[in-house]
């Protein structure tokens, strides 16, 4: 009897939803949805009244120095529970290796980083194009510039023809892959390596290479504010703005270098390094030649010091440097023993070669200019063949000085040489002998010396 009822009111309440007009159905189905997002919206937390946003300024040459200090900046922030790292760019390029490390440290950080080309006038060039569209958020100054991303050497040479078609194809598939990662413009990515294309703020914007303008940083912060981006495997809201007073940006707390990355910004430079390891062995072997100099072994201490701060940094070869070594120690070996050059062209060589060889980057990314090692081998030449030249003239000069150089001197016969007798030669009575007799007061000539009797014979008129 009880089932019998209960089965009768369950289907006349399905009878009548059934029959009720579709209006009232999508209204319910409207007010549950409703209800869901207001509970969804209630668990998000507010974005605090202390909020804030770091900010670091990079208006330098990406090197591994620049690279450091956005690792660190960007774990920093995280541990600090900052909304967001705002990295405000303005390079012309960089090293391809510390690029890519930026970029890493950029797609697995713990918080939303914004990049900002600014100020007005700025750009970011080669390197820079990456490490913006990388980005979780990318903005652009009005008056800047981006692009022109093709790869060439450190020194700003191009990179020889067997390697540059695989760097070129190599960097336009890492710009893609960028591009895609953030779903920015994936064909403009790749015209700006293999291309060199370059295009303004305006146009960034219109192609998808970067997501708006923004006049200053507190235009910045506001726009930024609510876009929703993928930090980590994570679907992030930005959050940038604060709820009171309305339309108010979160405190910016800009984090600057540490001494040791201003430092390695400077040194970290292949050609910096190299010229300063070669002031630091210049000066220590001044120092080491003429004692009590001073200031030549401290400068040169300092230099050397700083290279070696560059080497930790930079990409070594071991063979490089040993050649480096080697043609330095034989140019010193020539300053000392009479080779006549032959050690100086060895050393001028192995200079030359470990100075191509000193460091180990593919497709000569990293490398110290043509033309500072031309210069240098130049000067290291010249000063040989000079020292080479000194030294065949002071042999080919006969002896002022010393039991040696009385060899073809002339003096007085003061005792007659009979076949021995005494001259008188710059101011010194000497035992002399001749193979003929030579009456007193008759001048003779030295022909050769045995210990300390002279060898005369009768001199000549001039």
């Amino acid at each position: 009897m009880t089932n019998d009822w209960c089965g009768l009111i369950s289907k006349q309440c399905c009878a009548r939803w059934a029959g009720s007009s579709a209006y009232f159905r999508w209204m319910f189905v409207l007010l549950l949805l409703s209800g869901a997002a207001s509970l969804s919206a209630q668990t998000l937390p507010p974005v605090p009244a202390t909020a804030h946003v770091n900010l670091i300024v990079l208006k330098s040459m990406i090197n591994p120095a620049t690279a450091d200090f956005i690792h660190e900046s960007i774990e920093q922030s995280a541990d600090e529970g900052a909304q967001a790292l705002v990295i405000q760019l303005d390079t012309p390029g960089g090293l391809l290796t510390s690029t890519k490390d930026i970029v890493q440290d950029i797609f697995a950080a713990r918080l939303p980083v914004i990049v900002y080309v600014a100020p007005s006038g700025g750009g970011a060039g080669s390197a820079g194009v990456f490490i913006t569209m990388s980005g979780h958020v990318a903005a652009m100054a009005p008056g800047t510039t981006i692009g022109a991303a093709h790869p060439v050497a450190s020194g700003g040479q191009n990179i020889e023809e067997d390697m540059r078609k695989k760097v070129e194809n190599f960097t336009a598939s890492f710009s893609e892959s960028i591009a895609q990662r953030r779903g920015r413009n994936v064909e403009w990515a790749k015209k700006a390596v293999l291309d060199s294309v370059v295009i303004t703020e305006t146009q960034a914007v219109e192609k998808k290479v970067v997501d708006f303008t923004a006049v200053d940083l507190q235009d910045l912060l506001r726009k930024a504010d609510g876009r929703k981006v993928e930090v980590g495997n994570a679907s992030v809201v930005v959050k940038t703005k604060l709820p009171q007073p309305a339309d108010t940006t979160a405190r910016v707390v800009q984090l600057d270098m540490r001494l040791k990355h201003k430092v390695l910004n400077i040194v970290a430079d292949p050609t910096v390094a190299y010229l300063l390891m070669m002031a630091g062995l210049l000066g220590l072997y001044l120092e080491f030649s003429n004692p009590g100099i001073g200031f030549a072994g401290v400068g040169g201490g300092i230099c050397l010091l700083l290279a070696l701060t560059a080497f930790q940094v930079l990409p070594i070869n071991y063979a490089g440097v040993s050649l480096l070594l080697l043609g330095i120690g034989l140019l010193v070996a020539e300053l000392f023993l009479p080779t006549f050059g032959l050690l100086g062209v060895g050393g001028v060589v192995a200079f030359v070669l470990g100075s191509l060889f000193l460091f180990d980057a593919p497709a000569q990314e990293i490398m110290v200019a043509r033309s500072v090692i031309v210069t240098v081998a130049l000067c290291a030449g010249l000063i040989m063949f000079a020292l080479t030249m000194l030294a065949a003239r002071a042999w080919r000069q006969k002896p002022v000085s010393g039991t040696g150089g009385l060899i073809g001197e002339r003096g007085e016969v003061r005792v007659r040489i009979a076949p021995r007798g005494k001259v008188w030669i710059n101011g010194e009575y000497w035992n002399a002998e001749s193979d003929e007799e030579i009456e007193v007061g008759q001048e003779v000539e030295v022909v050769a010396l045995h210990g300390l009797l002279m060898k005369v014979r009768r001199a000549t008129e001039r």
